[in-house]
């Protein structure tokens, strides 16, 4: 079978431990990654996994793309494409996975030979932590593709800032695609005629400072200019005090702080989804740190529908101090964290993907009008800014308060029993 296809992904067919394609619009990355894997999954038996940050349903895969490319390819009698996998009559399986949701399931998965990355600009510090050393299997390849956002985020350093040993990294624009449509052409050359900015970002895969909209810019920019994203070393001297967004469809997440004369020490982050309150506490107790108080948002004095005892009360049962967070506006608890944010300190490797968060929080933005909501976007990056925006409330307290005079010492905390929570 000959097959054409554009001279920069000729890297496809050769072999490499990671193998990244990014850049703008249309260069057809997508197309030429799913008609690539279709063709080497024909010519030998191959276990190919397709994953992407988040996927809460097929439908939000490359499922569709390679079927679509299976008819384009003529190989409909060689595949069957099921509704949540693809097989092919040699042996070859494709299936598709999100990986925030499934650090375990992931782990399932050594065996296979390809893994193929989709939309990876969002993936996570924490879910490649879980990924790379899960694909062992000798000769097996790590295939990324994806549209840049911030030079800052955890793709875009680890494979184009810093590509690893054994890594192709090759930007792909809409000018190395000979097939590009007319539709995206007109709107490529509207977009550069009318606001080169957005050109450069969108159809030549140049990376922002800062997000459109990014509620945060200034105070992040700040800290970035004097060296507040380092090596924050917990205090065993100082309890640790945790703030919570609750989640259980959605992302939990949880901010670890340490108050030390005028300073806060953000020690740690952790975010996870679909699971019950036990795994939450049960990865705390796991943890070095002596608690002080973990300050949860208002929906923990609900009642669970699984359970006779709302997350406020499991929590005090395992032992945990807690508190309820103020009730305040969304508006004035964003200026209530801008305000603290220079006198913030953040563990740079611990709290990577918070930070990740926190530069992509941003208002929403009229796509027409291009005017800013009052209203911050809800996506993936809100829980973590939800729970620091429930830290700055907090902190606020009076109690908290005395915390943060030079002379005062917290009052130390065991840490609860191993294994007493409930979920």
């Amino acid at each position: 079978m000959n097959i054409e296809f554009p001279d920069k992904f000729q890297p496809l067919f050769k072999p490499s431990r990671y193998k990244c394609f990014y850049g703008g619009r249309g260069g057809a990355k997508s197309w030429a990654v799913a008609r690539a894997l279709l063709l080497l999954g024909a010519s030998k038996p191959l276990r190919i996994l397709c994953a992407r940050e988040i996927q809460d349903s097929i439908q939000e895969s490359v499922h569709k793309l390679l079927s679509d490319q299976i008819d384009a390819l003529g190989l409909s009698d060689f595949y069957d494409a099921q509704q949540a996998k693809i097989y092919g009559k040699n042996g070859t399986e494709f299936s598709f996975i999100g990986l925030k949701n499934n650090p375990t399931k992931i782990k399932s998965f050594e065996g296979v030979d390809v893994v193929w990355i989709e939309e990876a600009a969002t993936v996570s510090k924490r879910s490649w932590d879980i990924l790379i050393p899960t694909i062992r299997k000798q000769d097996s390849e790590i295939i990324i593709t994806f549209n840049p956002e911030l030079e800052t985020d955890e793709t875009y350093k680890r494979f184009v800032l810093n590509p690893p040993p054994n890594c192709i990294t090759v930007k792909v624009n809409y000018s190395d695609n000979p097939w590009l449509p007319d539709t995206l052409r007109d709107e490529m050359e509207h977009s550069k005629t009318t606001d080169p900015d957005a050109y450069n970002h969108i159809w030549l895969g140049y990376t922002k400072k800062m997000l459109d909209g990014a509620i945060y810019a200034k105070e992040l920019r700040k800290a970035e200019e004097e060296n507040r994203f380092t090596n924050v070393k917990y205090d065993p001297s100082k309890a640790v005090q945790t703030f919570w967004d609750l989640g259980r469809a959605d992302k939990t997440a949880i901010w670890f702080v340490q108050i030390v004369g005028f300073e806060f020490r953000v020690i740690d982050y952790y975010e996870n989804s679909g699971e019950a309150i036990g795994h939450y506490m049960k990865h705390l107790q796991g943890l070095e740190y002596v608690y002080g108080e973990c300050w949860l948002p208002h929906d923990a004095q609900s009642e669970l529908l699984a359970s006779e005892r709302t997350i406020e009360q499991q929590m005090r049962g395992a032992g945990f101090k807690v508190r309820i967070t103020p009730k305040m506006s969304v508006a004035h608890g964003i200026d209530a964290a801008r305000t603290m944010f220079s006198n913030l300190w953040f563990d740079a490797d611990k709290c990577a993907d918070g930070i990740n968060a926190l530069r992509h929080y941003r208002y929403e933005v009229d796509p027409e009008t291009r005017v800013y909501s009052k209203n911050p976007l809800h996506d993936w990056a809100s829980h973590a800014a939800d729970a620091f925006r429930y830290m700055a409330i907090a902190l606020k307290e009076p109690k908290l308060k005395g915390l943060n005079k030079p002379d005062s010492k917290p009052k130390m905390l065991t840490r609860p029993v191993a294994g007493a929570w409930m979920g």
